[in-house]
């Protein structure tokens, strides 16, 4: 099993049984939504994902997507799409309380990757923040 949360700690979740799969995703929709380029989720069946704690919120998007978060911070918690993916639900990976205990396998919806991200590991890094000069 494994938990996780939204940022402000009103929002709690379980999941029960083993991921279907972990990716990343590039797509257009993910990048608008989170404001970030990419983002990994575990998929597993609808039946496995509790709220513990809290109330999930929940905006519908494009082609029948539904995003859940939480309307108090907004941090992004699932996505489901019955048309596309019946009975499953994706969870975002970095709400989980131990994110690096699931290690994505694909990158998925590469047609909308963001140029610069597949480069973007080769810039410069840093533990915390770049010295100041």
């Amino acid at each position: 099993m494994a938990e996780g949360g939204c940022y402000c700690g009103s929002v709690r979740y379980e999941i029960s049984g083993e991921p279907i799969n972990h990716s990343i995703c590039h797509c257009r929709d993910c990048q608008k939504s989170s404001g970030a380029a990419s983002v990994a989720w575990i998929m597993l069946s609808q039946d496995e994902f509790v709220v513990s704690k809290g109330e999930l919120k929940t905006i519908k998007g494009q082609n029948g997507a539904e995003r859940l978060f939480c309307g108090l911070c907004g941090t992004g918690i699932a996505y489901k799409n019955q048309k596309i993916l019946p009975d499953l639900l994706d969870v975002q990976t970095a709400t989980l309380d131990e994110p690096d205990a699931h290690i994505p396998e694909i990158n998925i919806q590469l047609a909308d990757q963001i140029g610069w991200e597949s480069t973007a590991h080769d810039l410069p890094g840093f533990d915390r923040f770049p010295p100041q000069e």
